[in-house]
C-alpha cells in the first residue's frame, strides 16, 4: 500500500464537544499530525471508548493545520458511536489519520457541484473549504440533504441561484461567509429547505445552465447508498464526470482485513477494492454502472 506510511497514530484531546439535535455530535480534535497531512475525503479511525477495543470510521469535516485541529461530526447510532457522544472536554482518544483515496479535483471542471447526504455531509464541507482556497478558479455549489434537523442553524442565504425556487433559501452559513452557494434539501417540511430529494434539487439547478456551463461541472458526492446511485445515475443523465465517496463498515481501516470490500467495475473488468485505502473515493460509474 503506497500511502500506508502517511497515516499516523496520536493522541487526540477533545477541544469542543458540540450536540445538536436528532443525536448528532461535533468534536474537534487536537490532532496535529492528522490536520498537517488531511485532505478532503479522508477519514479517521477513532477509539471511542477505552473499553471498547474496536475503532470506528468517521469522515474528516474540517482541519486547521496551522491550529492542528480536526473536526468530526458523526451520530449516534450504536454503541461505539453512543460512548463517543459521552466523551468531555479534555478527554483524550486514539486517533489513527489520516486514511483513505481523498476527493481529486478535476482542474478542467469550475462550477464543481458537491452533494452530502447525512453524515455525508462533512466531507462536502472540507472540499468546500479546499476549493474556496483556490483563489478565482473554482464556482462551487453544495446541497446538503438531511432528514433530521441539520448540525447547524440554517439562515436564508444571500446568494441567488438561478432554476433554484425563490422560497429555496436556507444555507449553511458557514458557505455563505465563505462566498459559496449552498442550498438545503428535506422531505420534512423545513423551513427554507428544498421540499425533496438533493438530486432533484440538483436537476432544477443544471436544466437552467447553458449547454456550455453544464460542461464546467464536475460532481463531488458522500452520502448512503441509494443516494450515491442516484447522483450517479443523474451524472449519466447529464454526462458529467461524478467521484463518489462510500460508507462502509470497517474493522482495521488499513486494507488488512478485507471487511470492507466493494465491487468496482475497472479495464480489466469486476475487481473487488477496500473502500478503506482504495478508496473511499471512486469514479462513480465504477461503482454504480450503468444497467
Amino acid at each position: 500500500m503506497t500511502h500506508r506510511d502517511t497515516i499516523f497514530v496520536e493522541d487526540a484531546k477533545i477541544l469542543e464537544c458540540e450536540q445538536h439535535p436528532g443525536d448528532q455530535v461535533i468534536l474537534r480534535l487536537h490532532a496535529p499530525e492528522t490536520a498537517t497531512r488531511a485532505e478532503a475525503g479522508q477519514f479517521i479511525h477513532i477509539q471511542c471508548d477505552p473499553a471498547l477495543p474496536m475503532r470506528r470510521p468517521l469522515s474528516i469535516m474540517r482541519v486547521s493545520a496551522e491550529a492542528g485541529w480536526v473536526d468530526i461530526l458523526f451520530k449516534v447510532l450504536g454503541e461505539g458511536t453512543r460512548l463517543l457522544a459521552m466523551r468531555k472536554k479534555d478527554d483524550v482518544l486514539s486517533v489513527m489519520g489520516p486514511i483513505g483515496i481523498p476527493f481529486m479535483s478535476q482542474l478542467q471542471h469550475s462550477r464543481p457541484l458537491l452533494i452530502g447526504g447525512g453524515v455525508g455531509i462533512p466531507p462536502m464541507v472540507f472540499l468546500a473549504e479546499t476549493l474556496r482556497k483556490v483563489t478565482g478558479a473554482y464556482d462551487p455549489f453544495v446541497i446538503m440533504g438531511s432528514e433530521v434537523p441539520f448540525p447547524f442553524t440554517p439562515q436564508p442565504s444571500k446568494m441567488m441561484l438561478p432554476g433554484v425556487p425563490n422560497d429555496v433559501i436556507a444555507a449553511m452559513p458557514l458557505m455563505d461567509d465563505w462566498g459559496i452557494a449552498s442550498r438545503l434539501a428535506s422531505l420534512q417540511g423545513y423551513a427554507g429547505c428544498f421540499d425533496g430529494y438533493v438530486t432533484d434539487l440538483a436537476r432544477t439547478w443544471l436544466d437552467v445552465l447553458s449547454e456550455d456551463q453544464r460542461k464546467e461541472v464536475a460532481i463531488y458526492a458522500c452520502g448512503p447508498h441509494p443516494m450515491l446511485e442516484a447522483v450517479a445515475q443523474l451524472a449519466r443523465e447529464y454526462d458529467l464526470p461524478c467521484q463518489v465517496s462510500l460508507e462502509e463498515f470497517m474493522a482495521c481501516a488499513v486494507g488488512g482485513c478485507a471487511g470492507c470490500t466493494v465491487e468496482v467495475q475497472t479495464d480489466a473488468g469486476p475487481a473487488m477494492k477496500r473502500v478503506c485505502v482504495d478508496g473511499p473515493v471512486f469514479e462513480a460509474n465504477s461503482v454504480f454502472p450503468a444497467v
